[in-house]
């Protein structure tokens, strides 16, 4: 048992479309305690690429385009031979359900700014106060691979309404850390609902 402030998730296999080397089927249920605590031995390129998903599910973000707009499918980043649902769990376990939204007419890109709060002697120059633009979920011209990478689960979450209600701005979080020794720290925000 994790002591948490944050949802348990559930993860189903919807479809197998290759040979998976954890061995996956349909049908498989797995119950995640947190976004931060895999089961042991889950499988780490499937939590690479589901990690922006449950992250955001977790801080409350709505897929509007879904059946279920709390949950979302996820692709298995090897040839896609799995594909899985992320389902938020209520605290009696039951799946969280709201359904499609019914107005919904496409993708709707939130404008967001990345803003440097912290820096220590980043190879790039970034320096405190410097600010990036971006709208949706598009990558930031010129910007530095590895702190998109990091910045990027803050960024889909926000994208699709998460709210982070440890932050003063829950509109926004600010402690998006480099992964080259913390030497930045950023500031990610939606500038829109």
């Amino acid at each position: 048992m994790v002591d948490t402030p944050f949802p348990k998730l559930k993860l189903t296999v919807t479809k197998v479309s290759g040979l998976c080397y954890h061995g996956y089927k349909e049908g498989d249920e797995i119950i995640l305690e947190d976004f931060t605590h895999p089961p042991l031995h889950f499988c780490l390129g499937l939590a690479h690429a589901l990690f922006p998903v449950i992250y955001a599910l977790s801080f409350g973000s709505c897929f509007p385009f879904r059946d279920n707009q709390r949950s979302l499918l996820v692709t298995c980043p090897d040839g896609g031979k799995l594909e899985f649902k992320a389902e938020i769990l209520d605290k009696q376990s039951k799946v969280q359900f709201i359904p499609k939204d019914p107005d919904f007419k496409g993708p709707n890109p939130k404008k967001m700014t990345l803003e440097v709060v912290k820096a220590d002697k980043c190879p790039l120059g970034y320096k405190l106060g410097d600010k990036w633009e971006t709208t949706g979920l598009k990558c930031i011209p010129n910007f530095c691979g590895a702190a998109f990478h990091c910045a990027f689960p803050a960024l889909f979450a926000l994208n699709f309404g998460a709210k982070f209600f440890f932050m003063p701005d829950p509109d926004s979080i600010d402690t998006v850390t480099c992964p080259d020794g913390g030497k930045i720290v950023f500031k990610v925000t939606r500038n829109e609902d």
